[in-house]
């Protein structure tokens, strides 16, 4: 059998660059990172893992990603069998910087045909999006030109059903140079929405609910969530400490709803709308992220102003964080609190 490891910290995922991933020279001299997300899996007990680390300084980055099935936890107790980019909703997190060759491996290990669309590359739909049938696999590689955090989803008709299975993953295109700061710790922020309703199965306290494409078309979500499973960062915060500089990578997979990101407590001091630090906003306490969008936003959470203490964030269109679309953000260890209303 394969051994399947487990990214649980950003330490973690810093060590794999240099342990268990192959790091060998291109045709270029080049370093190349090689990374096999059949092997290499995002952790997502006891919460989707949302930590990031740094982008690795190889020129060239390949990937290879499965399509598989797989049974995912969209809500606490609730399962749902999802269609998936690496056995997990959202996919991995790929990361890779302007000017990198990215080189792209796509298996298909589920039964039914998919395909693969990156919003980061400049590339014939034809050449790199076709439908891969099951027990094949596509390639393509394409120059990382545009900075920002984007969204990669199946493209196969119909789009919306794929995108309501869980096809979703985020690639962040770092600067060259950075981003104009430096950033104390980094977060990737899926937001994405679930329409499910009752099913036959339920094993345990876990109630297995099934597609609901009524309600799909009409709109009408189960659940809204960060990273495939509504509320769960209520439960396990993400962790800051105080004086820090925190960097939020926002990406909205939609497949039908805006994102309107929010942090209750703090003021974003920068927000990146394209990803090009010249295009910068300052002093921004809302910003809006479309379905298929990404944006990057920090927050200094300063002894003097948002120090410590429980911050909720939420996409601020409520309807939707009731229904999932909610977290908090633990800046240091402040006193618990028995009730929030967010």
């Amino acid at each position: 059998m394969r051994t399947r490891n487990l990214i649980t910290s950003a330490a973690g995922l810093s060590a794999l660059i240099v342990v268990g991933i192959a790091t060998t020279a291109a045709r270029r001299g080049e370093r190349v990172l090689s990374v096999d997300f059949d092997k290499v899996v995002t952790a997502s007990q006891p919460a989707f893992d949302a930590r990031l680390a740094p982008p690795s300084d190889a020129g060239v980055k390949a990937f290879r990603i499965p399509i598989k099935d797989a049974t995912i936890e969209i809500a606490k107790g609730v399962t749902y069998q999802g269609w998936t980019f690496g056995g997990t909703v959202p996919g991995p997190a790929l990361r890779v910087r302007v000017g990198d060759e990215v080189r792209i491996t796509v298996v298909n290990e589920s039964p039914m045909p998919h395909s693969i669309d990156f919003h980061a590359a400049r590339i014939p739909a034809n050449v790199a999006y076709r439908m891969i049938m099951p027990k094949d696999s596509v390639q393509f590689e394409f120059t990382a030109r545009d900075a920002g955090a984007f969204m990669v989803h199946c493209g196969t008709p119909p789009v919306t059903m794929h995108l309501m299975q869980g096809m979703y993953l985020p690639i962040i295109v770092d600067p060259r140079d950075g981003w104009g700061t430096t950033a104390d710790k980094e977060f990737i922020l899926v937001q994405s929405e679930f329409y499910a309703k009752a099913g036959d199965t339920t094993v345990g306290a876990t109630h297995m609910m099934q597609p609901d494409w009524e309600a799909e078309k009409a709109k009408v979500a189960t659940y809204v969530a960060f990273n495939g499973r509504a509320g769960q960062y209520k439960d396990h915060p993400l962790r800051v400490d105080v004086g820090d500089r925190v960097r939020f990578f926002v990406v909205n997979a939609g497949p039908n709803f805006d994102s309107d990101f929010h942090v209750v407590g703090a003021v974003f001091d920068r927000v990146y709308p394209d990803g090009n630090p010249k295009h910068v906003l300052d002093g921004v306490q809302t910003y809006g992220i479309p379905a298929g969008g990404g944006a990057v936003f920090e927050a200094v959470f300063s002894k003097d102003a948002s120090g410590e203490g429980l911050y909720p964030f939420v996409t601020h269109s409520f309807a939707d964080a009731e229904k999932g679309a909610v977290g908090i953000i633990q800046v240091g260890v402040p006193k618990q609190y028995a009730h929030m209303s967010h």
